[in-house]
């Protein structure tokens, strides 16, 4: 049986290499490409975009691929919703692997916000010194607010006519450590923290730093899935997965 797992983060990665020992399954991983250096994962393994609806409908047929897995991350609503329409199309079962969201807990300051746009909008009357984890493609929404200094974290340095707001750019890949994050806060002066809520435990310890520093979270919350059949973990997935090859 082939499966195409649209891939991208950690939970993907896992989900690949344990297919890649199951008997009778032949899994494809695709990667978007988004990242420069891209974290490889076991097993075949494609980079790049397909095109839309009709592309990657087409590369099902062409790839005679059996079963679709959409794990990708929780805010990738593009491609999870063509995946959605493809496998309709195609007429073949789709899975989405999607990590619960975190939860605030007693000692949390969150201002929790719809989108990136209205974090944004909020923060000149709420932040000086902020740590923004949003991701490289977010950083143009921010370049207007030139009363705050920003620490930027992304993976990739950004291209030279990115829109970028003043502050310094710090180049790293999670998981990140607690003490490494506690450290950042108190080093930077960081009041606010400005985060989506991935979920999961790769990028969790800037949450438990802010928590214990009293530091506030604008927290952005998920865009809506396209509906259908998912699972929060490997397991679940892995499951869902045999169950079809009976």
């Amino acid at each position: 049986m082939r499966v195409l797992i649209l891939g991208g983060t950690g939970d993907a990665a896992e989900l690949a290499a344990r297919v890649a020992f199951l008997k009778g399954v032949e899994a494809i991983t695709s990667l978007a490409g988004r990242t420069r250096d891209p974290s490889i994962p076991l097993g075949d393994f494609r980079i790049g975009g397909f095109g839309g609806v009709a592309g990657l409908a087409s590369y099902l047929r062409q790839m005679k691929i059996q079963l679709l897995i959409d794990a990708t991350h929780p805010f990738a609503t593009q491609i999870s919703g063509n995946a959605a329409d493809a496998a309709t199309e195609v007429g073949i079962p789709r899975l989405m692997l999607i990590r619960k969201p975190w939860e605030k807990v007693s000692g949390d300051r969150w201002i929790e916000v719809d989108c990136v746009e209205a974090a944004a909008a909020i923060l000149p009357n709420l932040a000086k010194r902020v740590f923004l984890t949003v991701g490289r493609q977010e950083l143009p929404h921010f370049a207007h607010l030139n009363d705050i200094w920003f620490l930027m974290r992304i993976i990739d340095p950004p291209t030279f006519d990115v829109l970028m707001p003043t502050g310094v750019v710090l180049c790293d890949r999670g998981p990140f450590m607690f003490y490494n994050e506690r450290e950042i806060l108190v080093h930077h002066k960081i009041d606010t923290i400005v985060s989506k809520n991935s979920g999961g435990d790769a990028t969790y310890a800037k949450i438990i730093a802010a928590r214990e520093l009293g530091v506030q979270v604008v927290m952005v919350n998920r865009p809506a899935k396209p509906p259908g059949e998912q699972v929060n973990d490997v397991e679940g997935a892995l499951a869902w997965l045999l169950s079809k090859l009976h």
